[in-house]
């Protein structure tokens, strides 16, 4: 199996969470995205970070309510002051008695580290983790 990193979210999809189709409205999965990188992302430093880019977004399957939804992330790439995380997005749904695993999203999502001010700042790396993430 590959290494999606660690798992950081799961939740469970509602019908307040559809979109017009009746299928979970990709909104709320980018939020899912967002928690799961900024929980990421808090392996390296405990300070504040901000979302700057959704480098990549691919939607490969749709998610239905009741779906329990599993975001895992891992870092990819630490700068000065920003790191990139990927986060693959699964759904567990049961079919006729079948419990089905889908992989129904992945995400390249870049954060910068900031002050109290919102200005850039320096990340404060873990050495010990860097060695973990081998980075």
């Amino acid at each position: 199996m590959q290494n999606y990193g660690k798992l950081r979210t799961r939740i469970v999809t509602m019908p307040k969470d559809t979109n017009a189709k009746g299928n979970i409205f990709g909104g709320w999965i980018m939020s899912q995205i967002d928690i799961a990188g900024a929980l990421t992302v808090r392996d390296l430093d405990s300070g504040n970070f901000a979302t700057v880019a959704v480098n990549s977004l691919e939607f490969k399957k749709s998610v239905k309510v009741g779906d329990a939804v599993s975001c895992y992330g891992k870092i990819i790439k630490v700068g000065n002051s920003s790191v990139q995380t990927q986060i693959e997005v699964f759904a567990e749904r049961v079919v006729n008695h079948k419990e089905l695993h889908l992989h129904v999203t992945s995400a390249l999502v870049t954060y910068v580290a900031v002050d109290e001010d919102g200005n850039k700042r320096p990340i404060q790396k873990d050495d010990v983790v860097l060695k973990e993430l081998r980075l």
